[in-house]
């Protein structure tokens, strides 16, 4: 048995680019980094972050580009894989990558690490009910149909 798995929960580095595929189909790419801390023999404490490059294809693809943007903070689950190709000059290039199955947005869209302001809400005038309104029915247990 096999088993190809990654799973990340990270912030986006970088906003979503979206392309179309001469087959039509829709692909996404961005990267996500995420952090790791631990202390060393001498206690201090030590930080690195790791960048994922991330490919999202069909409709992941197109939710991927329209809802996440730069400093998002999501969940992405999928499988490894490397590809390889020659560059102008003869040399072999590798790139890992994770192709999604699946994308989770850890924040909602109020808390995007975007500098716009949020829109202001429209003042909402609330006006008391009367006691006549404040009345409910009763219920009656043998009008449930179940």
């Amino acid at each position: 048995m096999d088993l190809n798995k990654a799973q990340l929960i990270g912030r986006l580095t970088r906003d979503p680019e979206q392309k179309s595929i001469p087959s039509g189909e829709i692909v996404t790419t961005f990267s996500v980094a995420t952090g790791f801390t631990w202390k060393d023999k001498a206690g201090q404490k030590q930080e690195k972050t790791e960048f994922h490059n991330i490919v999202a294809w069909r409709k992941l693809a197109e939710i991927c580009g329209q809802y996440l943007k730069k400093g998002s903070k999501v969940y992405i689950e999928g499988r490894l894989a490397t590809r390889n190709w020659e560059d102008q000059s003869g040399v072999k290039k590798y790139r890992t990558e994770i192709i999604a199955d699946n994308m989770i947005m850890l924040e909602g869209r109020g808390a995007r690490a975007t500098a716009a302001p949020a829109p202001a809400k429209p003042a909402v005038e609330q006006v008391a009910a009367t006691p006549s309104e404040q009345q409910e029915e009763e219920v009656n247990i043998e009008d449930i149909p179940f």
